[in-house]
């Protein structure tokens, strides 16, 4: 038993710590964050240059291909989560729809 050096009290609370951070690390949907950039009028570019990563990266998280990794996670929960608040009906899974649609187009 010697490889268990950690007591159960500070294995707890590294599990503790680890789970706090969770809670504003959530990534929506992968379509749900293109929904939010297109309500905002942005481009992929945009979100790119923000976040610090290349277009392609951008395009693979909207995709679900892939997903951020630290410090652009960070950054684009980040940007996702301000998004969320300026455009809530953007924040919702549209499931009915083949691609995000646009408030203007209807009326």
């Amino acid at each position: 038993m010697g490889a268990c050096a950690m007591s159960d009290p500070d294995r707890l609370k590294r599990v503790d710590a680890l789970l706090e951070g969770l809670d504003e690390e959530v990534l929506p949907p992968p379509r749900v964050r293109a929904q939010l950039r297109l309500a905002a009028n942005l481009t992929q570019q945009e979100i790119a240059d923000a976040v610090g990563v290349k277009r392609l990266s951008v395009v693979n998280w909207e995709l679900g291909k892939s997903t951020p990794r630290r410090p652009h996670r960070q950054a684009y929960i980040h940007l996702l989560n301000q998004l969320a608040k300026r455009f809530p009906k953007a924040a919702v899974l549209d499931l009915g729809s083949a691609t995000p649609t646009s408030e203007r187009g209807s009326g």
